[in-house]
């Protein structure tokens, strides 16, 4: 190991102490294309059911995307639903998601994250996910193309009750 990897190494342990940094994540179980996990840290735990996309467009444009709907009991937030599509959001243009008839617009993005900013819209959308079978989100990237992600609802009323479970 050289003498800079050595020296920046002992600077990340003197600067930020492991107890600071430590975060343990528990996955709690699987529950057919949903899973529920709890992250462990020092300020408290965070539950959340989560689920990647069974189908993508456009198909070449392979994306590390996300759905969670997460639980924070220390700072008293509930249902919170929140999407990473893999990409940094354009700001031109909505983020939605789309069940049946049912469409929930996404308030804030912020980098490649986005939330709706009401937790009785989160509510109804979150009935809309227990009742629905499939829940599709669309976003646009940095330069406006427009990606859209396909999630199976299977298994996301046992994973949210899971995750309920686990803040309360």
């Amino acid at each position: 190991m050289s003498l800079i990897n050595k020296f920046f190494i002992t600077l990340i342990l003197i600067l930020f102490p492991f107890n600071l940094i430590a975060e343990e994540v528990k996955k709690i179980g699987k529950f057919k294309d949903w899973e529920t996990m709890v992250l462990s840290k020092s300020d408290g735990i965070v539950c959340f059911a989560q689920s990647k996309p069974v189908l993508q467009s456009p198909k070449n444009n392979k994306r590390d995307s996300r759905l969670f709907v997460t639980f924070r009991p220390g700072e008293k937030i509930v249902d919170e639903i929140s999407i990473t599509a893999g990409y940094e959001f354009n700001k031109q243009n909505s983020i939605t998601a789309k069940s049946g008839k049912f469409r929930y617009k996404f308030d804030i993005s912020q980098q490649n994250f986005a939330w709706i900013a009401d937790n009785k819209v989160e509510r109804k959308m979150i009935r809309t996910m227990k009742k629905g079978s499939r829940l599709m989100i669309s976003g646009y990237n940095s330069s406006g193309s427009q990606t859209i992600d396909h999630y199976s609802l299977l298994g996301f009323t046992k994973a949210y009750n899971e995750a309920k479970k686990s803040c309360s």
